[in-house]
């Protein structure tokens, strides 16, 4: 009996889903709505079920969303712990709701369904990768989206967004949309390749992939060398499938 797996790509700025077949075709075109703040758990969800009654039939799901996600419990999450998303008040309340939450299990209770909640750049990557060698995947949209395969197999998940670029700034506020808008595209292309440059010798990557919705904004791509491959944001919920098997190896 062939699996549906309903695949959901969380956003600062966008929720995503479609259902998908064991072959990770989609099965309906992605349905997009705004990310509404302030968003508690309870709201998230509640996005999760407008996506489903707008898709087919489907037998689990997968989330990606942005943050430290360990077990499928949020350890930490941007964004969704502000008043109003990225550069806002943080709300106590919400960072508390969402602080050691076990998301996985929440969605798994309220939908009946088997349910895995991953880092939304490992959903990404999971739809991407060849599972040979070590493979980076770098997603830029609100903020920067981090992931390691090594030989196909995820690889403990860190948040490179944290990192300091310089002095308190880290990659989240140097690469992220907010910049982006403020310093035009030539320039935050040139900090994008000045990020590669910068991590290259640091993980000796085979082959690094950058996706997310802003990688079609990059310019000259061509100068960060051939082990850099540019991919469809599509991957985010295409890789909903394949995220089973790559995290439970």
């Amino acid at each position: 009996m062939e699996i549906k797996t309903l695949a959901i790509d969380c956003g600062g700025l966008f929720i995503k889903g479609s259902v998908l077949d064991d072959k990770g075709t989609m099965h309906a075109n992605p349905v997009t709505v705004e990310t509404p703040y302030p968003l508690s758990p309870e709201r998230l969800i509640s996005v999760f079920e407008e996506l489903a009654t707008k898709l087919p039939k489907y037998d689990r799901i997968t989330v990606g969303m942005p943050g430290m996600i360990r077990h499928g419990v949020v350890v930490h999450t941007p964004h969704y712990i502000n008043v109003n998303g990225a550069h806002t008040r943080i709300e106590p309340e919400l960072k508390e709701a969402w602080t050691g939450l076990d998301f996985q299990t929440m969605i798994a209770d309220h939908f009946k369904k088997d349910s895995l909640v991953l880092n939304d750049a490992e959903v990404h990557g999971a739809g991407i990768v060849t599972g040979s060698g070590l493979e980076v995947v770098i997603t830029l949209g609100t903020g920067l989206g981090f992931a390691i395969f090594d030989g196909g197999k995820l690889a403990p998940h860190f948040e490179m967004s944290r990192v300091p670029v310089r002095r308190s700034v880290d990659y989240d506020e140097w690469i992220g949309e907010h910049v982006r808008r403020t310093i035009g595209d030539a320039l935050w292309s040139r900090r994008v390749r000045l990020m590669i440059d910068n991590l290259r010798p640091v993980f000796f990557w085979d082959r690094v992939y950058i996706g997310g919705g802003n990688s079609r904004r990059i310019r000259s791509a061509e100068l960060m060398g051939d082990d850099v491959v540019i991919v469809p944001n599509t991957a985010g919920i295409q890789g909903g499938v394949r995220a089973w098997s790559l995290a439970s190896k």
